[in-house]
């Protein structure tokens, strides 16, 4: 068993897969728009056919699955966080960076007791995102 995760956009999923490719190197396994779906009538009906129905992303070894739902709302990722581990200081400084593009950071990327690099931000599309030096690659 596995669990995804997934995320909806609300309009802005390609913003958000172009912006993941630049900041984490994510690759696109899947994308499908609305026009591409065989079954037009299935799910809801959407103002823009040119709009993400549904994509699969790979960072590293996750599946990160996203698409831009309904176009209705705004998108509300409260109580949710990504915790994003990473090989090594410097890889968690250039991706803690990336991600606060144009985001707000909650906890600046700092040693703790249980990580040599552990911060905490809101990237520009309100995904909350913890990074982390993997333990063992040197915690202080």
């Amino acid at each position: 068993m596995h669990i995804h995760t997934y995320l909806n956009f609300n309009g802005r999923a390609d913003e958000a897969i172009e912006f993941y490719k630049r900041a984490l190197g994510a690759t696109v396994v899947r994308l499908m728009r609305y026009k591409d779906n065989p079954q037009s009538g299935m799910g809801q009906p959407v103002a823009d056919p040119d709009k993400v129905m549904h994509a699969e992303l790979r960072i590293g070894e996750t599946t990160l699955l996203a698409s831009d739902g309904g176009c209705r709302e705004v998108s509300g990722f409260e109580g949710v966080s990504l915790s994003l581990f990473v090989s090594d200081d410097i890889e968690a400084g250039r991706v803690f960076a990336a991600l606060a593009e144009g985001g707000q950071v909650q906890m600046p990327l700092t040693p703790t007791f249980f990580s040599s690099g552990f911060g905490m931000l809101t990237d520009r599309l309100g995904i909350s995102w913890m990074v982390m030096t993997q333990c063992g690659s040197g915690a202080r």
